[in-house]
Order: C-alpha cells, then sequence, then structure tokens
C-alpha cells in the first residue's frame, strides 16, 4: 500500500491492514498467493520453494505488514504445499519478522498452517457458512493457536448482500465467538462484503452504502472488532477506466473509514486523493455510492465516457510569482523553493507592523498548509525537510530586524517546546533529526540536545527550558535500558511531562512492556516522524490530553497483559535440551577452505567510487519515510516522482562527496584458525599463538521433529573433531568527515542536506561491508574465487557464508563487539572507537564475523531462559545481573 493509500487510513488513527499486490508498499497481497501472482503459481507448482521464498522475501524489503500466503489451487497439493512453505519462510528472520495471513477456503490447509507459523498470524477465513458447530470448531482451534481470524459475512442462507443481513450475522458472529469460544474481540475481523455498484441492477444500487452503514453499526455495537474489505470489488462496472475506478476507491475509503472501516484491501495504483478528485467527478461518484439519486449510475456512465484514458496534465513555471504574496509564501514552503523566499519575505516586513508577524502570520499560514499535506499523505518527508530549509531561511532572514525590534524572544509564540535527544551511548540521529524538522515545521519550539546524551543532562535541560514533551531516540539495544532508566528517573523526580520513545530498535512492546511500568505519566511509542505531529498534538491540546492520555495507560496496560499471557503460553527446552538439540554438520577435513592470508588486514582508505555501485539504496528510501523497494518506488504511482528527485539529489551529493574526498572510508579484518569449544563458544588462534573467544547464544524455543536449536557456534567445527576450521570478523567505516560536513549545512540552515549526508554515509558504510565481504570470498579468503554476482544478488545475500553483526537478531550480545574490538585493535587501526553503550563511532560503521560454511545462515536468537543467562555469565566472567541488562530484550522471563 502507497503512503498516500495510508494516510487514508491513519487519518483516523488506524493501522490498515492491506493486501496490495502491486505496489511495493505495505504489501500484504498476491504475491504469495496463487490466485494473485502466476509467477507464485508456477513455482510452487513445479516444486521451486527457494525462488517463491523470494517473492515473500522481495515483499518484505517492499515494506509488507503481512504476507497473504494461500495454496488453493486444483493442480496443488494445498496442504503439504503450505507447510513446505511456511517451514522455510519461519526459518527465514527477515521474512519471518512480519505477521502471515493463513488464505485458504480448506480448514486442513489453514489448521497446518497454524500448526507452523511462529507469533501472531491471521486466519482468512472462517463463516457461518456451514453452521454453528463447525464454525465454533473452527474458532476453538484458533483462539488456541493465539490467531486473528477474519470472519466472512456469509451464513448458512449465503452471503450477506443487505445492511440488515450483513448486521445479523456478524451480531451472531461475535456473540458465538465471545460468549462460547472466549474469543478475544479484538482479534476479529469482520469482513463485510463489499459488492460492485453502477451494474444496472436495481438490487445493486446499496451495496455500497449498506457496507458502510453495517461498518458503522459493527463499530457502534460490536466493541473492539475490526471491519475489512476488498475496496477494489466497489468499482468492478468500470474495468478498464482508471481515472473514475480510482475516485470511487477513494471517495469509498473516505466515507467507509469515517463510519468505522479500519482495515481494507485495497490497490495504491487505483487511489486518487480524495481533496484532488475533480468535479463534477466526485458528485457522480458520490451519488453512485451514497445512491443519492435515482439516475446515478446513467450519469456516471456518460461521464465515465468523457475521462476514458485521459492522463492528469502537468505544468510547471513561473506564473505563479504573479500570485498574491501569501500564495507565493506558501506555494514556496511547500514546494521547498528558496530562491524568492527572502524577497518575499521582505515585502511581507515592509506591510507588517512588526517583523515578527512575518512569522506568525504569513510563514506561520504557509507552513500550517505543509503540515496538512503531510498529515494527509499529500506531501512526503523529503518535501517537508526542504520547507524546513525555506522556512529557517526565512526566519534566519528576519531575525536582525526581530532583535532589533525587541518583539520577542525565542522565536515567538510555539504550539509547544519539546525536548529531543539520543540516549546516552548511542551516536544515531538521522530519525530524530527528521522528528525534530517535523515537528519545527508545525511550529513546535525544538530543543535537541544531540546524541549520547546522559540522563541528568536530559533532565536538567528539561527543567531549564521548561519543555512540554521530552522525547528519547535510540537504535541500540543498550539503549532501551537506557530509555527504562530515565523513565524511573522521570518518576522518581517527580516529572509529569510526557515521555515520547522513537527509534529503529523501540517498539510498542518494549514501550508498553518495559518502559510504561515505570512512569506514571503518559509514554507513547512513536514508530515514525509522520505520527509525531499527531501524537504531540494530542499530548498537548487542553481539550483532549487528558482523555489522550487515559486512554494509552488504558491501551499499554491491556497490550502489557495479552503479551505476557502469550509469553507464558509458549514453550522453551532447558539449556541442555537445546544444545542436545544443535545443528550436528558432517565434518570434513577436504571441505574446509583454508585461508590465503590469515591475520588482521588494514586497508587505510577505501575508494568510495569502488563502494558506490553496491549501494542499497531501499534503506536509504526507508530512512526517509518512502517504504518501498529500489528501482520500482522511482516508478510508482504516488512517491515514483518524489523517490525520483531524492534519488538525483542524492546521486549529485554522492559525486560531489567523491569529488571532493569529503568523507573517508577505512577497514580491518582478520581470518583465523577456529573451533568451537564446549557447546557454544569458538575459539580462535591468532598469529602470534594467543587466543581468543567469541560467545554465541543458543535459540531455546521449543522446535518441531527435525528443526534444530542453532547457534552461531554450530557452523564452525567442533574442536574434539580434530578438524582445523576457520572464521573471520571485521570492521568497516565510512562515516570519517560525515559530522563536520552535516554540521556545515546545519550551519547555513539546510537540514535537508545534513540528514543526506549522514544517510549517504550509513549507505556507504553497508557498501563497504558487502565490498570488503566480496573481497574476503574471492581474495583473501578465497572460497569463491569464480564469484560473479551483480548487485541485486550481492544484496539477496545469494553468496556462500554469513557475516552476522554483534546486537543483531542471530547475536543480539553487542559485548561480543568487545572481542572484536581487542582482536582486531579496531580503534588503533582505523579509529572506529566503542560508546559506553557499545554503539560505533562513526556511526556509519559496521562490524560483525565471517562464517564460510554453505549452511550456515542468518536466524533468529528468540527469547532465552534464566539458565542460558546464568551459563552465559559465567562464560564470560560477568555479574548474572550485568548479562541481564545487556540481554534483556531476549529473557523469555523478563516478558
Amino acid at each position: 500500500m502507497t503512503q498516500r493509500a495510508s494516510r487514508y487510513l491513519k487519518l483516523a488513527g488506524l493501522e490498515p491492514l492491506v493486501v496490495t499486490p502491486e505496489s511495493n508498499f505495505i504489501n500484504v497481497g498476491e504475491r504469495t498467493n496463487v490466485a494473485g501472482s502466476r509467477l507464485f503459481l508456477r513455482l510452487v507448482k513445479e516444486g521451486n520453494f527457494e525462488e517463491a521464498l523470494e517473492i515473500a522475501r522481495n515483499q518484505v524489503e517492499g515494506g509488507a505488514q503481512i504476507l497473504d500466503v494461500n495454496m488453493d489451487d486444483g493442480l496443488i497439493e494445498g496442504k503439504q504445499a503450505m507447510v513446505t512453505f511456511l517451514n522455510l519462510l519461519m526459518a527465514e528472520p527477515d521474512i519471518a519478522r512480519v505477521p502471515i495471513m493463513i488464505d485458504s477456503s480448506k480448514w486442513e490447509i489453514i489448521e497446518a498452517g497454524l500448526q507452523v507459523v511462529q507469533g501472531k498470524c491471521v486466519v482468512n477465513s472462517i463463516s457461518l457458512k456451514e453452521g454453528e458447530a463447525v464454525f465454533l470448531e473452527q474458532a476453538k482451534k484458533i483462539r488456541r493457536y493465539g490467531a486473528a481470524v477474519i470472519v466472512m459475512a456469509f451464513d448458512e442462507a449465503g452471503q450477506a448482500d443487505t445492511y440488515e443481513r450483513r448486521i445479523a450475522i456478524a451480531q451472531r458472529s461475535y456473540r458465538l465467538l465471545t460468549e462460547k469460544v472466549a474469543f478475544p474481540p479484538e482479534d476479529i475481523i469482520f469482513d463485510l462484503n463489499i459488492f460492485p455498484v453502477a451494474t444496472g441492477m436495481e438490487e445493486h444500487r446499496r451495496n455500497a452504502v449498506d457496507f458502510i452503514e453495517a461498518t458503522r453499526w459493527v463499530r457502534d455495537n460490536l466493541p473492539y472488532c475490526s471491519v475489512s474489505g476488498g475496496v477494489s470489488n466497489v468499482s468492478f462496472s468500470f474495468r478498464g477506466n482508471n481515472t473514475v475506478r480510482e475516485a470511487m476507491h477513494s471517495a469509498f475509503l473516505y466515507h467507509a473509514i469515517k463510519a468505522g472501516m479500519n482495515m481494507g484491501i485495497v490497490n495504491p495504483a487505483m487511489l486518487e486523493v480524495y481533496d484532488d478528485i475533480p468535479e463534477p467527478l466526485l458528485t457522480y461518484v458520490e451519488d453512485v455510492l451514497l445512491d443519492r439519486k435515482a439516475d446515478a449510475t446513467e450519469r456516471l456512465l456518460e461521464y465515465a465516457e468523457t475521462v476514458q484514458g485521459k492522463q492528469k496534465e502537468r505544468s510547471a513555471d513561473l506564473s505563479w510569482r504573479e500570485e498574491p504574496l501569501q500564495d507565493r509564501i506558501t506555494r514556496a514552503l511547500v514546494k521547498g523553493i528558496d530562491q524568492y523566499i527572502e524577497q518575499d519575505v521582505e515585502e511581507a516586513r515592509q506591510a507588517a507592523a512588526q517583523p515578527i508577524e512575518v512569522i506568525e502570520g504569513a510563514l506561520m499560514t504557509g507552513m500550517n498548509v505543509v503540515g496538512d499535506l503531510f498529515g494527509s499523505g499529500k506531501m512526503f518527508l523529503p518535501q517537508v525537510v526542504k520547507s524546513a530549509r525555506v522556512m529557517k531561511k526565512a526566519v534566519a532572514y528576519l531575525t536582525p530586524y526581530i532583535e532589533e525590534a525587541n518583539a520577542i524572544s525565542g522565536g515567538g509564540h510555539a504550539a509547544g517546546r519539546v525536548l529531543l535527544a539520543t540516549v546516552k551511548g548511542d551516536v544515531h540521529d538521522i530519525g530524530k533529526n527528521i522528528v525534530s524538522v517535523v515537528l519545527a515545521c508545525n511550529n513546535y519550539h525544538i530543543v535537541d540536545l544531540g546524541v549520547m546524551v546522559p540522563p541528568e543532562r536530559i533532565l536538567e535541560k528539561a527543567r531549564e527550558e521548561r519543555v512540554d514533551i521530552i522525547g528519547l531516540s535510540g537504535l541500540i539495544t543498550p539503549s532501551l535500558d537506557e530509555m527504562v532508566h530515565l523513565a524511573k528517573e522521570m518518576q522518581r523526580q517527580q516529572f509529569t511531562l510526557p515521555l515520547l520513545i522513537g527509534g529503529a530498535t523501540t517498539s510498542k512492546a518494549h514501550t508498553a512492556v518495559k518502559i510504561d511500568p515505570e512512569y506514571a505519566s503518559a509514554v507513547v511509542y512513536v514508530p515514525d516522524a509522520s505520527r509525531a505531529v499527531t501524537v504531540v498534538g494530542d499530548l498537548l491540546q487542553a481539550e483532549r490530553s487528558e482523555g489522550y492520555k487515559r486512554a494509552l495507560k488504558e491501551e499499554y496496560n491491556t497490550f502489557r497483559s495479552k503479551f505476557r499471557q502469550r509469553a507464558r503460553a509458549k514453550d522453551y527446552l532447558s539449556l541442555a535440551e537445546a544444545r542436545a538439540n544443535k545443528l550436528r554438520l558432517d565434518w570434513k577435513p577436504e571441505a574446509i577452505p583454508v585461508p590465503r592470508q590469515l591475520g588482521v588486514q588494514v586497508l587505510e582508505t577505501l575508494d568510495l567510487r569502488k563502494l558506490e555501485p553496491l549501494i542499497d539504496w531501499t534503506p536509504f528510501f526507508r530512512s526517509w519515510d518512502l517504504h518501498g523497494k529500489f528501482p520500482g518506488i522511482l516508478e510508482d504511482e504516488v512517491v515514483g516522482a518524489q523517490a525520483t528527485q531524492l534519488h538525483k539529489d542524492a546521486r549529485e551529493m554522492l559525486r560531489q562527496l567523491i569529488r571532493d574526498h569529503s568523507l573517508t572510508a577505512r577497514a580491518v579484518f582478520g581470518l583465523f584458525p577456529a573451533n568451537t569449544v564446549g557447546d557454544d563458544d569458538i575459539e580462535i588462534r591468532r598469529p602470534e599463538g594467543a587466543t581468543a573467544r567469541f560467545l554465541t547464544l543458543r535459540q531455546q524455543g521449543d522446535k518441531r521433529d527435525g528443526v534444530p536449536n542453532l547457534a552461531l557456534a554450530d557452523f564452525i567445527a567442533p574442536a574434539e573433531t580434530g578438524i582445523q576450521d576457520y572464521m573471520g570478523c571485521f570492521c568497516v567505516s565510512a562515516g570519517f568527515g560525515a559530522k563536520e560536513l552535516a554540521g556545515k549545512y546545519e550551519q547555513e540552515l539546510d537540514d535537508y542536506h545534513s540528514i543526506m549526508v549522514k544517510a549517504l554515509a550509513d549507505r556507504l558504510a553497508e557498501a563497504a561491508a558487502e565490498y570488503l565481504h566480496r573481497e574476503v570470498r574471492i581474495r583473501y579468503w578465497g572460497y569463491a574465487p569464480g564469484e560473479t554476482f551483480d548487485n541485486q544478488a550481492l544484496i539477496s545475500e545469494a553468496y556462500a557464508g554469513i557475516r552476522p553483526a554483534p546486537g543483531y537478531p542471530a547475536c543480539p550480545d553487542h559485548l561480543e563487539k568487545q572481542t572484536i574490538w581487542e582482536v582486531l585493535d579496531v580503534a588503533g587501526s582505523i579509529g572506529v572507537e566503542l560508546t559506553e553503550s557499545l554503539a560505533m563511532w562513526p556511526a556509519a560503521s559496521v562490524s560483525g564475523y565471517y562464517f564460510a560454511h554453505p549452511r550456515a545462515r542468518y536466524f533468529g536468537l528468540g527469547k532465552i531462559m534464566r539458565d542460558q543467562l546464568e551459563d552465559y555469565a559465567r562464560r564470560r566472567g560477568i555479574p548474572v545481573s550485568e548479562a541481564e541488562r545487556w540481554l534483556s530484550p531476549n529473557l523469555a522471563e523478563m516478558s
């Protein structure tokens, strides 16, 4: 689902469940559904599940929220195919991190899928078609597996096709589920059947309005449940006329969401911005959808003939310079045009009684338009950052006049004061900086304390600046503990300010379970910049603030209870049992490649020109809140133009960085003889004869038969085999010079290029890691001398071997970085330091291990038990309390 389509749902404060088979955005749909993808169907028929798995991976990399998996085809053994595919999918942590929708018309296939899928999933679907007994039996099993369920508006008499039938079946299903099965109502999703309108048949006139009114009744009368439906069905009569279909989908969503629809199956390529639907098309469409006129269908059909195949008109000229002053200022802010802003601001100053009035009047009027457009999904983050650049230039021009007039102190009447900080030990700030820009664009005064800020300074500045809200950011897992600690301190010091939580490693679960209980006032998880404005507004608006805070506390308390119930329901093995179920490989000396060059090697400078072709652009766009897979995002119906411009700007800056030698990339790596010792440790031998140990952790979740409990140590030959094996470790950085250059842009009030520098440095660091790993495989270790993969194959990790990193799912232990730093002398050899929370500085740095075994693969550790925590603390030689601090996100007993 595109960001624009997603906004239709987010405007109502809702989280969409969206199936979008033709989009790279929040794609949940039919690419892993044999009915929705011919390629997927062919691969499944051929038994080529590895390639089928890549379709799922591409969906997730493209921003999928849910993967819909369907194997219903007459030429497929559906149950076997579902189990095989889901087993493979569950073994891929980068895919399995999103929920699965098990989609089938056959119960035995659904149940087989439920037995395989880990975590929360959605069953699509059950109904009363076969009577109450079957319905209740299926619901009990779904509840036992902890899944959510889509309930079709279908009973023994057939599909519901009227308002009365829809609400009757929904009410009956709801009562059966909640009263006889004790099914959690928040896990019930009603599909109330969206049918076509404008078919020419009288009985179809009320199809849309009946769905909308039934949705309103369900949300008003059946607490906590959700309502979904396939939106494209409503426009089926106008196949081939995208102009009309887009307008119908958008208008239908507009009214359905207002009625309470909070999930939807939406094709993003078939949506128009509601406000942009031209007249008379909007009137004709709504006449049909809402059944307002008897001849509505005829009128829409006549109009449809006049727009068949027409393209949207586009124009770009300077005629806007002839418009009134306010319109010119607003356009400059919305479009990010700074060439004329000083000229226009001077004209506004000449007309104002005081220079501050220009900020509080014309400029804030324009920025309010920016905020409204961003909030409704009609602008995107890169554009908002450019708007901020124009705003800052305007304010900088006015500042001397304001100071001279002594009109204000501190920049005017802000909507509120927000303190932002990256917590102690963490150096990452791209996301925080984007939130800062977005909030500033909405008239909030920002107190930005930067990175690695200790809690005492955060609280001291909060008092000193008299802020209204504190916002914390962090990227590495130790930052989570810092956030918990700061919440405790705020409680101890009797703060009542709302606390915002954000950053890549944060989550609603961690916020609700670990942070919220420590602080009596409001704690809010903010997943991205687009939510920040709404959240801050709700917290500071006097008329709704207290109700919003109470609702948050209740929501997190409910979430916490259910989270802990789910955690208790999971089965775990003891450490001894998990070790007994380790991966056992057939070790043969002749199968182990000996590195061509052992020991530590330093590459003092990496040529950025060699790194540029290896850049993975998809995460770059994600950092700007444009969630699509490159290069497809450049052609996207909604954000393609903005993504193309952003990519053009990035390539231009990249050429400048390379030409001016503004950034320096360095690397150090080592290849060593290695063996597994004990069960979970890897001992390496350095050239001088000294040894070092890497400690790995083992999965303890109860696996089905034949599935091992993995640890990274399983991929290295055990010492007792007498076979010599090898492994490597590395650190690369492309961040030298990034801080200084970003600071230069910040001094010039250019947030856009400041953020761009940091984002590109991050991408170059990852490209450096990719480049070095390839060089190791081909030259230094040499176990893949003939490798010729292109960049896409490298991004897809088609090569042999892995390079897991401390702090990531297979090895979440950040303390392992200390061993890498000691073995490679990282700080002394290339200048990359570790903070006290073990974040790397410069921030654009990557470190990790090299494993060469062909069966080595990435996996997620998951939760571990107390016995492994204590064993780990003993092996590392640290107190259990310290081990608990570093591994707390992975402790099952602390969930």
